[in-house]
């Protein structure tokens, strides 16, 4: 008897081997149109979030006899070039914001991670009074609109003495609510057995949570780092209240003389929004394998 036949018993090899591949997640069988719109719905949402970003891109690598503004547009740079990435360094010092920024980043990144970490294990492992209403506190925090608290926040920095520092621009949004209740969901699926075990073998609280919790949930460590890196790199807002001393300015408040000083010139204007995507970009890519397995690992109820 053949493997096939094993594995159908009573039905031809030929059967089994025209037998339709394609299937969902539950294993049925997935018909020919409704696969076709399931990729034409895909690529119509690709189009729609990748598309505007291939279009700054090709905009950047366009010479300045080519039009950007025929009918129909053209895709495709007649004459790629970066010589409007070295005007746009020319124009205001780039690499001074984009350093700024990443170190505003980083740091919003560590304080994330490590308060994340530790506040999400404490509301998941930890037994204490109150805990469930502080893990109330964290999603009504989340219901707070940032423009309804940034005076607040401007008046404790000034209080603080750090008006016009990065340390002000990394303050207010070192530890976010949203990434200390996805590391509590993370926590949470973790098996008590495996604590309770580390605990018979005489492990400390603090051993548990650095030696068996923590490497357990990389991956929701992952998105954690991924959103606090977009979230400080990306923020314009924030930095503009609190920041006047234009050499520590950030990525985006300095791209912004883009705008107001050449504003006729979209090839500047699209090759510094590149300068500000190409990280974000790198960082997921080097983290994409863990950030998809950390969604799963913060989105089960707990």
């Amino acid at each position: 008897m053949s493997v096939l036949e094993k594995v159908r018993p009573g039905r031809p090899a030929t059967a089994v081997a025209r037998e339709p591949r394609v299937t969902d997640e539950h294993g049925r069988r997935v018909r020919a149109g409704e696969l076709v719109w399931r990729y034409l719905l895909l690529l119509a949402v690709l189009a729609l979030t990748v598309g505007p970003f291939l279009w700054q891109l090709s905009t950047s690598l366009k010479g300045p006899t080519e039009d950007i503004y025929g009918s129909p547009p053209r895709f495709l740079p007649g004459h790629p070039t970066l010589h409007n990435y070295a005007r746009v360094a020319d124009t205001i010092p780039v690499w001074d914001y984009a350093l700024n920024s990443l170190k505003v980043a980083a740091a919003n990144v560590v304080t994330n991670c490590a308060g994340s970490a530790l506040a999400g294990y404490a509301l998941a492992r930890l037994r204490y009074r109150g805990r469930r209403v502080t893990t109330l506190v964290f999603v009504l925090a989340m219901l707070v609109p940032v423009e309804g608290i940034v005076i607040a926040q401007f008046t404790t920095m000034r209080e603080l003495g750090l008006n016009n520092t990065l340390i002000g621009v990394v303050l207010p949004g070192a530890i976010g609510a949203m990434n200390v209740l996805l590391m509590r969901n993370a926590f949470r699926n973790l098996p008590y057995e495996i604590e309770e075990a580390a605990y018979v073998d005489g492990a400390n609280v603090w051993q548990r949570f650095l030696r068996v919790a923590l490497p357990s949930v990389k991956g929701t460590l992952a998105v954690v780092a991924i959103f606090a890196f977009m979230g400080a790199w990306d923020d314009f807002l924030w930095p503009l209240i609190v920041l006047s001393d234009p050499s520590k300015f950030t990525l985006t408040i300095g791209l912004n003389y883009l705008h107001g000083t050449f504003a006729n010139d979209e090839r500047l204007v699209a090759a510094g929004t590149v300068i500000a995507v190409a990280p974000l970009i790198a960082l997921f890519a080097c983290l994409q394998r863990y950030f998809f397995r950390g969604v799963g690992e913060g989105a089960v109820k707990g």
